[in-house]
């Protein structure tokens, strides 16, 4: 059975860094490209980052509103993939979650992040 578990948000002020994380059990975690998504309130859920993988060599993708603040990155060994959040602005206030990028396996409960003064 699949299950993605993310954790790691918060209540953070503008300017300031978070890195949730999210664990991987069910699927061959070390061959599936995997990204970070959000779902603001009312809006669609969105694709911020994803890890691909390409013949051996993970290589990273960035939705440009998150460019130059996000890094994605995963440890295969743990099955968890992470996103490194930099300078954070309210806009990326929203419910994030981690799947796989091109399969989507059943959404975990997602973690919240809240940027606020």
């Amino acid at each position: 059975q699949v299950r993605l578990a993310e954790v790691g948000g918060g209540l953070v002020q503008p300017g300031g860094s978070l890195t949730p994380s999210c664990v991987a059990s069910g699927f061959a975690f070390d061959v599936v490209p995997m990204g970070w998504y959000r779902q603001a309130p009312g809006k669609e859920r969105e694709l911020v980052a994803d890890i691909d993988i390409d013949n051996g060599s993970e290589t990273t993708n960035y939705a440009d509103f998150v460019k130059g603040r996000f890094t994605i990155s995963r440890d295969n060994g743990k099955k968890m993939v992470y996103l490194q959040m930099n300078s954070l602005q309210a806009e990326d206030t929203a419910v994030y979650y981690c799947n796989a990028r091109w399969i989507k396996y059943t959404w975990g409960q997602g973690t919240q992040v809240t940027v606020s003064s």
